[in-house]
């Protein structure tokens, strides 16, 4: 049984079509990276997951319930079991790294104050924070904050985690603490979708890739089938370019 199913999803800002007949079921432990240019819909697709941009056809079905993302009690489950982690840190520059992480389930969840902060900071020292607990954002690297950024998203205890370019406004030195974290994730079986044009990283980390190409899955496999032998011609000139450069 497919944790995710996503069936004939359509997506539309006004009038203009992001997302067509997007179908795809994800299962458990699952790591799908989705690939593509620029304005493709990938990110796109995150934000109608999580419940930012309602779709306007077509379904999502999580452990085989339908996801009504008109109704707020649905939609708040939903967050519950998904998260996302987005390319900007948006972390608040008045508290501190343990607060940030803490904040929302306790403030949100109504979760125990001693048991969050006991879990905030394991994550934070799984993400290799233990020594910034009581820093604050502006003392922090970028990648030091997207780490955060990671590690808050997680003290949801999210089932399914959703990485939004997480390194693009990252400097190049910086992206590989960032990635060391995603990689500790997969390790641990976390289902996730990933928005990434660290190629490198994707081909090693993920259990699929989807090409994405005018707001549709051009070609779906293995990222030995998708970057190696690619069956489209869409395709084959996308990962034709990029791994020239």
């Amino acid at each position: 049984m497919p944790q995710l199913e996503i069936v004939d999803l359509k997506a539309a800002y006004e009038k203009l079509v992001v997302l067509e007949k997007i179908n795809l079921n994800v299962e458990k432990g699952e790591i799908v990276s989705l690939i593509g240019p620029s304005g493709s819909g990938k990110s796109t697709l995150l934000r109608v997951l999580i419940g930012l941009l309602p779709p306007v056809a077509g379904r999502v079905r999580l452990d085989e319930n339908d996801i009504d993302y008109a109704n707020k009690a649905t939609l708040r489950m939903l967050r519950d079991r998904i998260a996302i982690v987005f390319q900007q840190y948006n972390l608040f520059q008045n508290m501190t790294v343990l607060q940030n992480v803490t904040i929302a389930p306790t403030k949100v969840k109504g979760r125990p104050v001693a048991e969050v902060t006991e879990e905030a900071k394991e994550l934070l020292s799984k993400v290799g924070l233990a020594d910034k607990f009581n820093a604050y954002p502006d003392e922090l690297s970028g990648g030091q904050q997207q780490r955060v950024a990671i590690a808050r998203a997680l003290a949801l205890r999210p089932e399914i985690l959703l990485l939004d370019e997480v390194t693009s406004a990252l400097d190049p030195e910086l992206v590989n603490e960032v990635l060391d974290s995603i990689r500790l994730l997969a390790a641990e079986g976390m289902t996730m979708f990933i928005v990434s044009h660290e190629m490198g990283f994707v081909r090693e980390v993920s259990s699929r890739v989807a090409f994405m190409s005018d707001g549709l899955i051009v070609e779906i496999g293995s990222p030995k089938v998708v970057f190696d032998a690619p069956t489209i011609e869409r395709t084959k000139d996308f990962v034709g370019k990029i791994l020239r450069h």
